[in-house]
C-alpha cells in the first residue's frame, strides 16, 4: 500500500472557524488516516484538541466546543517522516517568547537532517521526530515580523511543503517554490479558506478562488489577504502521483480536475494496450475512472466487481499468521457472480511490492475468472519518493528489479501492461515539463542526498 501524504485545511474570519476546519478535514480524511488535530484562536487565546486516528474518531462534540475562536487550522497525518505516535501529531504548537505558534505541514524536508544537525548544535531542543518541528525553531531564530520570519525560515527549506502557520492574530499559508503538493485559496462568507484540495471546499460550500502558487505566501489579517512571492525562477514540480492516486477524483488541482486527468489516463491506455475481454472492472477507489476511460474507449462493459469496505478504520487487528491472506478480502471482496467464466480487465492505478496485486488477483481465480488481463494506469514504479509520499524503499519496489513478463508471473494474470510515461503525460492538463516524475525516472528535482544519508531524519522508535 502507498500511504497518501497529509492533507492541510485553514479559515480565517468566521465565527464558525473550528465547525468549518472540522469538515474540511472530514473531506480530507483520504490524505491521512493516522491522526488528526485543530488548533484554534479567538485572538488572544489559542485552543488545541488532537488525538490518534479517523477524524470521527479524534473529535466529539464536547471536543470541539472547547475550541474558541474564528480562525483555526486542521491536519490529517500519514507519518512520512517521523514515528507513528501522539507526539507527532499536527498541528505543531509551542510557546515562544510569550506567544503561541502552530504549523501545519503537507510535504517532505529533504535537508531535514541538516537542518536539524545545525539546530541541535546551537541550542535547539526538539520534541518530535517530524521534519515540521524544523519550521519552528527556524521562526523562533529569525529576525523580522511575523511575515518577515516564516518567509526567511522557508527559504532555508528544502524539498516539498505546503504549510499553515498561526499565531494568536496571525495566519499565513505557504508553497514550496516548485509546487510539489497541491494548495487552494477559498472565500466563504466573507472569510478565507485555505485546504490541500478543493473537495473540502465543496463540502463547506466555499467558492474556491485560486491555486496558492508554487514560492507564494498568503498572509492574513483584519485588512484581507496580501501575497507575497517568496521565490522566483524555480522550476515547477507537481507531484503527478496527486493526480493518478491521492487526490480525491471530484477535487481540482494542478489546473485540472483529476476525474478527468484519470478518465483521460484510462483511455490512452485502452489505446496502448487493447485485448478482447467480456468487462472492465476496476479496483476502487483511485483506479475507477481510469477504467471508466478504458471501458468507455473499448467498449468493453463496465462493471464493479469488486465491492469496498470503507469500514475498516484504524483499529483493525491483525489475524495471525496463516489467515493473514484474509486481510485483502476484508477491503476488497469480489462478486464471484460476475466473475465466473469471464474474461476480465482489471484497472490498477499502480502496482507497488506486487504482494496485495497478487492475492487479488488469485481471489479472482478462485472466482471462476478465465482470464485476467491487468492494465496499470502509470508506468512502472522503480525509485522511492523523497517529497511527501511513502514509498516503499527502492528494493522493495517490485518494478525496480524486474521486467514487466516477471511482474506479470508474480501476480498471476495473464496479461499485464503499463501505460506508458508518453501516455501518462498526455493525460495531464498541464504541460509535462511542470511535473515531478521522479517515482519512476528516478530524476529528483530537488537534490536529495540528505534524505539517503546518515543524516537522514528518519522515523525513531516511539
Amino acid at each position: 500500500m502507498i500511504r497518501h501524504c497529509c492533507g492541510i485545511f485553514g479559515v480565517f474570519g468566521h465565527r464558525n472557524a473550528v465547525e468549518l476546519t472540522y469538515l474540511g478535514l472530514y473531506a480530507l480524511q483520504h490524505r491521512g488516516q493516522e491522526s488528526a488535530g485543530i488548533i484554534a484562536s479567538d485572538g488572544k487565546r489559542v485552543t488545541q484538541w488532537r488525538g490518534m486516528g479517523l477524524v470521527s474518531e479524534v473529535f466529539t462534540r464536547e471536543s470541539l466546543q472547547k475550541l474558541k475562536g474564528d480562525f483555526a487550522i486542521g491536519h490529517v497525518r500519514y507519518s512520512t517522516t517521523g514515528s507513528s505516535t501522539s507526539k507527532n501529531i499536527q498541528p505543531f504548537l509551542v510557546e515562544y517568547a510569550g506567544t503561541s505558534l502552530a504549523v501545519a505541514h503537507n510535504g517532505n524536508i529533504v535537508n531535514a537532517g541538516l537542518l536539524r544537525q545545525k539546530l541541535e548544535a546551537s541550542g535547539s531542543i526538539f520534541q518530535t521526530t517530524m521534519d515540521s518541528e524544523l519550521l519552528i525553531h527556524l521562526i523562533a531564530k529569525s529576525q523580522g515580523n511575523f511575515k518577515e520570519k516564516v518567509i526567511r525560515s522557508l527559504k532555508q527549506l528544502q524539498g516539498a511543503y505546503s504549510v499553515l502557520v498561526m499565531t494568536e492574530k496571525q495566519f499565513l499559508a505557504g508553497r514550496d517554490p516548485h509546487g510539489f503538493r497541491p494548495l487552494w485559496l477559498g472565500r466563504i462568507d466573507g472569510a478565507f479558506v485555505v485546504a490541500s484540495e478543493t473537495c473540502a471546499f465543496d463540502l463547506i460550500q466555499a467558492k474556491p478562488l485560486r491555486e496558492i502558487l508554487p514560492g507564494e505566501v498568503v498572509f492574513f489579517d483584519a485588512r484581507g489577504c496580501h501575497s507575497y512571492q517568496a521565490f522566483s525562477g524555480r522550476k515547477h514540480s507537481f507531484c503527478i502521483f496527486e493526480h493518478i492516486y491521492f487526490a480525491r477524483p471530484d477535487s481540482n488541482i494542478f489546473g485540472g480536475s483529476v476525474a478527468r486527468v484519470r478518465e483521460k489516463l484510462g483511455i490512452n491506455l485502452a489505446r496502448e494496450h487493447p485485448v478482447p475481454a467480456d468487462m472492465v472492472i476496476p479496483v476502487p477507489d483511485s483506479g475507477t475512472y481510469a477504467a471508466l476511460g478504458y471501458a468507455r474507449h473499448s467498449g468493453i462493459p463496465f462493471e464493479m466487481a469488486f465491492v469496498r469496505n470503507h469500514y475498516i478504520g484504524r483499529t483493525f487487528i491483525h489475524p495471525a499468521e496463516e489467515i493473514r491472506g484474509l486481510e485483502v478480502k476484508i477491503k476488497l471482496n469480489p462478486v464471484a457472480e460476475l466473475i465466473q467464466g469471464k474474461r476480465i480487465v482489471v484497472v490498477e492505478d499502480s502496482i507497488v511490492r506486487g504482494t496485495t496485486s497478487s492475492l487479488r488477483m488469485k481471489t479472482l481465480k478462485n472466482c471462476g475468472a478465465r482470464e485476467i488481463h491487468m492494465r496499470v494506469s502509470c508506468p512502472p514504479l522503480c525509485h522511492p519518493c523523497f517529497y511527501g509520499i511513502d514509498f516503499p524503499t527502492e528494493t522493495e519496489l517490485v518494478a525496480s528489479t524486474r521486467t514487466v513478463e516477471q511482474i506479470r508471473k508474480r501476480i498471476g494474470v495473464d496479461t499485464l501492461a503499463y501505460l506508458s510515461p508518453e501516455g501518462m503525460l498526455e493525460a495531464m492538463p498541464l504541460p509535462s515539463e511542470k511535473f515531478c516524475t521522479a517515482c519512476f525516472t528516478g530524476k529528483y528535482p530537488v537534490p536529495v542526498r540528505d534524505r539517503i544519508s546518515k543524516l537522514q531524519f528518519e522515523n525513531q522508535p516511539e
